[in-house]
């Protein structure tokens, strides 16, 4: 096992040990995971990362190396040290689904338990889910706008080596078909691709022995990449050499629309009607809008997914929302700061559904835990939040392989929900309000 405790920052712990020391660290408690906007003026959020994080959290555990770093660098006292040696979080946690829509205020994750228990969990949760879901938003835009032609993830390069890992599943689950990265397929079952660079064609003497080579090796119904010479000359030497049966050729380079339907009547003239084109090339989801006409049957995107587009953080929080009061009451509690202001209380979510269109988030608030409305008090609603882990026990259907394609499969559903305008790329108001309403 190799620990995940120390994925934390500092103050996590410094918390931890002055709560221990003023008594306050046992008083059951309410974080919650959100976000007070959409970064980037996007319409919609996809939620990614909770299948990792709930991974993450089985190895949350402060062993002998993790302990005596925490002594050597002084970060907190001996009483700290000795709660952490048999710490394991034992609250619960619930939540939106992976995959799942949300908006300004949505009540992501909610952690319950002691605040000892949650609030060393800040760091890591938000590491792994402003991460995830800023890809996952990304490539569903990317998704939206490629429409039925298949996309391929291809931006490991363009990340740190475990960081890419996570952003082709983020991919994955936002409506991506396939990730060029190996350690993505083995560990969450994605499809993998790829067959060669220009690299390739360049340790050859001539591209016709390259691209004989290629075929040799993984037949033809390969994609050969054309574009390291000359694009027409490349595109003439693939079909005689592969013939018209030839699955594929790339394109990397070039003004994208033209380059396609150039190529394009090229093969066809050739005879290789059934040939396929895939374009890369620094895509984003604009780029891939404007080859909506343009005779591509394939994409491939490297940097703009890895990096969310330009907004590589969904900007989510965690905050304590609720606590006992010395009294054993539950109260909310809140920053009221003017810019940074949130809605104290436990929360129920709720999205309102008509023919088939979702038109608002509905979030019910209290202070307490009996008050909450459930789904037969919202009977045009769609219930927004499952439990992931009760008392200490992860529900492991959500983890894998296995979460991992439940996630995609349940994004792709609760696209269908969106309203038109959701599907726009320009910036603007989220596509759904979201509504604020208290407990009866």
């Amino acid at each position: 096992m190799t620990s995940t405790a120390l994925l934390t920052d500092r103050y996590e712990l410094t918390m931890l040990a002055a709560a221990l020391r003023d008594g306050t660290a046992a008083r059951p408690s309410v974080f919650e995971l959100f976000s007070r906007r959409l970064s980037g003026g996007r319409r919609f959020g996809v939620v990614a990362g909770t299948g990792r994080l709930l991974t993450l959290l089985r190895d949350f555990r402060f062993g002998d190396d993790e302990l005596r770093f925490l002594r050597d660098h002084d970060v907190v006292d001996a009483a700290s040290l000795a709660y952490l040696e048999d710490y394991r979080f034992t609250g619960s946690i619930r939540g939106y689904r992976e995959g799942e829509l949300y908006f300004p205020g949505s009540p992501i994750l909610t952690v319950e338990g002691t605040f000892a228990d949650a609030v060393v969990l800040e760091t890591l949760a938000l590491s792994v889910l402003n991460h995830d879901s800023a890809v996952a938003t990304a490539a569903a835009r990317m998704s939206i706008a490629a429409g039925e032609r298949p996309l391929a993830e291809m931006g490991s390069r363009r990340a740190a080596e475990r960081s890419a890992v996570a952003a082709a599943r983020a991919a994955y689950i936002a409506g991506f078909g396939a990730t060029s990265n190996l350690e993505a397929g083995r560990e969450w079952g994605i499809p993998t691709m790829g067959t060669a660079a220009h690299s390739w064609t360049l340790l050859h003497d001539t591209e016709e022995e390259a691209f004989r080579s290629q075929i040799a090796s993984l037949g033809v119904d390969t994609t050969l990449l054309v574009d390291t010479y000359d694009i027409r000359t490349g595109v003439e030497t693939a079909i005689r050499v592969a013939g018209t049966e030839l699955g594929g050729v790339r394109l990397d380079s070039g003004d994208l629309p033209i380059v396609a339907a150039e190529v394009r009547a090229q093969l066809d003239e050739l005879g290789a009607i059934g040939t396929r084109i895939t374009v890369t090339s620094d895509l984003d989801e604009y780029a891939i809008a404007t080859l909506a006409a343009a005779p591509v049957d394939a994409y491939g995107v490297g940097t703009s997914v890895v990096t969310g587009s330009g907004y590589p953080t969904a900007s989510m929080v965690y905050k304590l929302v609720a606590r006992q009061g010395s009294d054993g009451a539950w109260v909310g509690v809140a920053k009221a700061s003017t810019d940074k202001a949130s809605h104290g209380g436990r929360k129920a979510a709720f999205r309102t559904i008509v023919d088939g269109v979702a038109t608002s988030e509905t979030v019910v608030v209290s202070d307490g835990f009996e008050q909450l409305d459930t789904a037969a008090d919202h009977p045009d609603g769609r219930a927004l939040q499952v439990t992931f882990m009760e008392a200490g026990d992860i529900d492991a259907s959500y983890e894998g392989a296995a979460g991992t394609a439940s996630a995609r499969e349940h994004h792709l559903r609760v696209r269908e929900e969106l309203p038109v305008r959701a599907l726009a790329l320009s910036k603007s108001d989220p596509a759904i309000p979201t509504v604020f309403v208290d407990a009866d």
